[in-house]
């Protein structure tokens, strides 16, 4: 079959993660009717229908839904590519890395210009991946996981492990006279969603009677949570390497307790074989950043 053109393809992905085609205009520098008018073309180019028309709205039929998904790993390894070949130019190489946003944003980053003095030779492009994925299938050098040791077809290398703590905000922590003899299960938690027994495990630890308050605020990353507990919105319990920055500073503190660990770790993954010496040099740097910090 003839193959479709890279702007009908895009306007069909777009089109498909908005499920709005005006929305994937704006994105695109499009016009609705010219978006809607290159997905009509692709239909016709392909012999059946990627969208059904539901009352001003779309939605996308089961052959639409299946491509939308083939579509969008494609894309962004044809990106990979193109990156890769821009790098490569100028005589440098480009990794792509898979991780975790709070990692990434709390952890990660704040470090990365010591390994661009080291490595200027080397460019790293990020993406968040929340869940284990195929290598074979995408254009990702490597991935930083937390997890446990099963994620098939892949080298996974321990990296550190976990320890939570309770904190809070200095105002909060006196609000709550959480140094005197608190009433915990009337106190304003802040709650993360993939972990919603956090608070429980640790009046368990800590043998505080009662339950913990299920009404407080809810979040889907740490970094969220963070925030939240900076501003004063209720005590949390966070990643300690995630909170180190905000309990030198001051905008937290920790609140006297017991910590909680996980059979969960952080994983530096990789496909199996020989590793590209970017690959190397990469994990050599984050492991000398973890001995820095080690005890």
């Amino acid at each position: 079959m003839r193959l479709p053109s890279l702007t009908h393809m895009r306007c069909f992905e777009s089109a498909a993660r908005h499920q709005n085609f005006t929305a994937a205009g704006e994105e695109l520098g499009l016009t609705q009717s010219a978006v809607s008018k290159k997905v009509k073309e692709l239909e016709t180019v392909l012999g059946f229908e990627l969208f059904q028309r539901v009352g001003r709205g779309v939605v996308l039929t089961p052959a639409g839904q299946g491509l939308a998904t083939d579509l969008a790993q494609d894309l962004g390894s044809l990106k990979a590519s193109l990156q890769k070949a821009v790098a490569a130019g100028a005589g440098r190489s480009a990794l792509r890395i898979a991780v975790l946003p709070t990692f990434a944003n709390r952890w990660l980053i704040p470090r990365l210009p010591d390994f661009f003095a080291r490595h200027p030779e080397i460019e790293l492009n990020f993406t968040t991946r929340l869940e284990p994925f195929d290598f074979s299938r995408t254009s990702f050098d490597l991935a930083i996981h937390y997890g446990l040791d099963n994620w098939p077809g892949t080298l996974m290398t321990e990296l550190f492990g976990e320890q939570m703590i309770p904190v809070c905000a200095p105002d909060f922590f006196a609000g709550q006279d959480l140094a005197g003899n608190p009433n915990w299960p009337g106190v304003p938690l802040l709650h993360l969603e993939s972990r919603e027994e956090a608070w429980r495990d640790w009046f368990t630890r800590a043998g505080i009677i009662g339950a913990p308050r299920q009404d407080g605020r809810y979040f889907d990353q740490h970094s969220m949570v963070i925030a939240a507990a900076v501003a004063g919105l209720g005590a949390a319990i966070v990643p300690y390497d995630m909170v180190d920055q905000e309990i030198a500073s001051g905008e937290l503190m920790r609140i006297p307790g017991p910590h909680l660990t996980s059979r969960k770790r952080y994983y530096f993954v990789r496909p199996y074989g020989a590793a590209p010496k970017p690959v190397q040099r990469f994990e050599a740097w984050l492991r000398k950043q973890l001995r820095r910090e080690e005890p």
